[in-house]
């Protein structure tokens, strides 16, 4: 009988080799499923979380072999409550809330601080008003949002500069700048690399000029946004936690980069529809200031002595009952 041969391409051992060859070519990454991991936002997507999005869109969280889903914040948002309640490893917070937080019993790390400079400060008139020391405050409608991280730095300047709260009028701030279009009040609180970007432009168009109040100037550093994550995460899950680091600060890194502004615009962009390049891009130029000012100190660095003078103005304005000691959950993660 004549002997029929099988090619190799039918072989079961042929099929098992080929398999075997395809895998050694695939990245060792691919071969594992990528771990999974959400992170809560503070605010909503705009130029304030750009460096968080773009290490998502760009692949950064991918390359740590991580699967993050990255959600926006908001006023009804709580990205604590979400990290003690186990819906999120990770999140953004102002060292305000996580320090009421801690007071309250909270187990958190604070991880990475986003913002060098703090955004929040007030945008004014200076042909309504003129400020070259907060003395120059007395007598003036003040815009604050009560129960905001803004009452509580405008209580310190004024303590600082020797005015009380009848020397002021305090105008209760909401969602709505018409009272400060309409000259109402002349001394505004805004996000200085988002809201005061369109102030701004609206306000050129009328030719009416335009000048910022930023507190740190006067010697108040209130720390805004950082990154969190819980007690339990940080103990138990550290390798998550430092890929989750690495991949988020060269995100940051890249988002900010000066060679990189077309690819920055244009992660924005599939965020900020509606908004016109041109605000896209000066919002982007702010962030960056406002993240990385002095390019000798790495974008994520924690500012120790800001966050103990965070806390000793809450301490002070009552708003903790007793001191918390900040140090103790500030870890800053190295770079591999």
């Amino acid at each position: 009988m004549k002997k029929i041969s099988i090619p190799i391409r039918f072989r079961p051992y042929g099929w098992a080799v080929l398999g075997a060859l395809l895998l050694m070519m695939l990245p060792s990454a691919k071969l594992h499923a990528a771990e999974r991991a959400s992170y809560r936002l503070k605010w909503i997507f705009n130029a304030s979380v750009l460096g968080d999005i773009y290490a998502d869109v760009n692949g950064f969280f991918a390359r740590q072999g991580l699967e993050v889903d990255v959600k926006a914040g908001g006023p009804e948002r709580d990205a604590i409550m979400e990290l003690e309640l186990g819906r999120t490893e990770f999140g953004v917070a102002s060292a305000d809330q996580v320090i009421r937080a801690l007071s309250k019993g909270a187990r958190l790390k604070v991880i990475a601080q986003i913002f060098q400079v703090n955004p929040l400060q007030w945008m004014y008139r200076p042909d309504q008003m003129r400020i070259e020391t907060l003395a120059d405050l007395k007598g003036r409608r003040l815009g604050v949002t009560f129960g905001g991280n803004d009452e509580s730095i405008l209580r310190t300047l004024l303590t600082k500069g020797g005015l009380g709260e009848n020397d002021v009028e305090l105008f209760s701030v909401r969602n709505d700048f018409t009272p400060f279009l309409t000259k109402k009040v002349n001394f505004w609180p805004v996000y200085r690399n988002t809201q005061a970007v369109f102030l701004e432009a609206k306000l050129k168009d009328a030719g009416e000029p335009v000048e910022y109040f930023d507190p740190a100037a006067y010697g108040v550093k209130f720390v805004a946004n950082s990154v969190i994550t819980s007690m339990d995460i940080f103990e138990n899950r550290p390798q998550l936690v430092r890929r989750f680091i690495k991949g988020l600060m060269e995100g940051w890194k890249a988002a900010l980069d000066v060679n990189n502004r077309e690819n920055a615009l244009k992660t924005l962009q599939r965020y900020e529809k509606e908004t016109p390049p041109d605000i896209l891009k000066k919002q982007i130029e702010l962030t960056r200031r406002l993240v990385q000012p002095d390019p000798g100190v790495p974008i994520g660095a924690i500012d120790t002595a800001a966050w103990r003078q965070t806390e000793t103005i809450m301490s002070h304005q009552r708003q903790i009952n007793a001191p918390v000691n900040i140090e103790r959950v500030l870890v800053q993660i190295p770079p591999d």
